[in-house]
């Protein structure tokens, strides 16, 4: 909840507090995102929210149980095995699509993401249906930028590696080292191999930038809700144009710290209810803080990349009245996950509910249908109806 210190459990603490994982998707970008807020009765709670490539199709999610994962993982152990393979295989089988294992180092560096920074290349893959990973974007000035990779390019391998068919989340695992190895990575595009060698960085993203239209309408782009991003957007928000409206773009934006989410949706809030989940039955609410700007015409950009916290923040804002949402449906991702640290270190992600909207909605493959569809010249359709909210150029 807003104001409150957001504490992240690395795979040691996770015995101290409940950690809850909030809509953690199967494609991951190069660097995960995670966040957390603190229960009413003390206890801390992660919500960890990745990216998602928008190819994949929504279906239903089931659950595996922790302890017939914890107790594969024993025997394994005992004899010799690998208790994360052991553990993959119990929650492929559980049919919960939005589970997954992380050993010790990936899991720590899944929580490295915290504050936008990571230690990679540069690439946010997807995986597509018939298990190709693909590059979706590349962030400028990375490695992978500086080595001409493109988005739209086949991920073959990876130090040899080969990649077609992993979980992305074994994908990252590969892409991931210490800044300044190297690593290297065999490529298709347009039916001709390449193969690049590429040195990991430290690297950081840019969650929120704000531009001011020559019409006066404030854009504020969130591309992902890290750490300081729901206080950027509502200082975006404060410094727009009186008697101006606001385009809150959110397409694309794969998920983040659910206590950021909050914030942002605090922003053009005063108070009131952001969204409800549940964890094994049990009902949990998320609210908003009070004083946000409940006047100031908004409307928020979606499509099918606009994922999970995104979700959540487009969800209350339309549900509240407050925001006329523009564009395409949203992907459609709304279980919970809760991390189960395993017998030996490693951490089983696995789904135990979902949440809704203030309207009672789960989003879960079913997604946010917006308001206007758009297809092309989304921002111009969006200050459109900003006018048609009483504010124009």
């Amino acid at each position: 909840m807003p104001g409150l210190p957001a504490l992240c459990l690395r795979p040691r603490d996770l015995r101290r507090g409940a950690v809850l994982t909030l809509a953690f998707l199967a494609a991951v970008a190069t660097g995960a995102l995670t966040g957390c807020w603190e229960h009413e009765d003390g206890a801390t709670a992660a919500a960890a929210l990745t990216g998602a490539s928008a190819t994949e199709t929504p279906r239903g999610t089931g659950t595996a149980d922790r302890e017939a994962v914890a107790r594969a993982v024993a025997e394994a152990v005992a004899e010799g095995k690998s208790g994360k393979k052991a553990a993959q295989e119990v929650v492929s089988r559980s049919g919960d699509r939005w589970g997954t294992v992380y050993d010790q180092g990936e899991y720590a560096a899944f929580a490295e993401g915290l504050d936008g920074r990571w230690t990679g290349v540069g690439v946010w893959a997807g995986r597509a249906t018939d298990g190709v990973i693909k590059v979706d974007r590349v962030q400028p000035g990375s490695p992978a930028a500086r080595a001409g990779v493109r988005a739209g390019d086949r991920l073959l391998s990876v130090d040899g590696h080969a990649v077609t068919g992993l979980a992305v989340t074994d994908v990252v695992a590969l892409l991931r080292g210490d800044a300044g190895t190297p690593v290297v990575l065999n490529l298709s595009r347009d039916g001709a191999d390449l193969t690049e060698t590429v040195r990991r960085e430290q690297l950081r993203t840019e969650p929120v930038t704000v531009r001011q239209r020559p019409d006066g309408v404030t854009v504020i782009k969130v591309a992902s809700f890290t750490r300081g991003s729901g206080d950027r957007v509502k200082a975006a928000v404060r410094a727009a144009p009186p008697g101006k409206g606001v385009v809150l773009d959110l397409r694309g934006n794969p998920g983040g710290l659910v206590t950021e989410a909050v914030t942002a949706a605090s922003a053009f809030l005063d108070g009131g209810l952001v969204a409800t989940y549940d964890v094994r039955g049990d009902q949990r609410v998320l609210y908003a803080a009070e004083g946000g700007d409940t006047t100031r015409p908004l409307v928020t950009l979606v499509d099918g990349g606009t994922m999970s916290a995104a979700e959540l923040v487009t969800g209350a804002l339309q549900d509240r009245g407050r925001a006329v949402a523009v564009g395409s449906r949203t992907f459609g991702k709304g279980s919970v996950q809760m991390p189960t640290e395993l017998p030996d270190g490693s951490v089983a992600e696995l789904t135990v509910g979902t949440y809704r909207t203030p309207a009672g909605r789960s989003l879960d493959g079913a997604g946010i249908t917006p308001d206007v569809p758009a297809g092309e010249a989304v921002e111009e359709r969006a200050v459109t109806v900003l006018g048609g909210l009483g504010v124009g150029p």
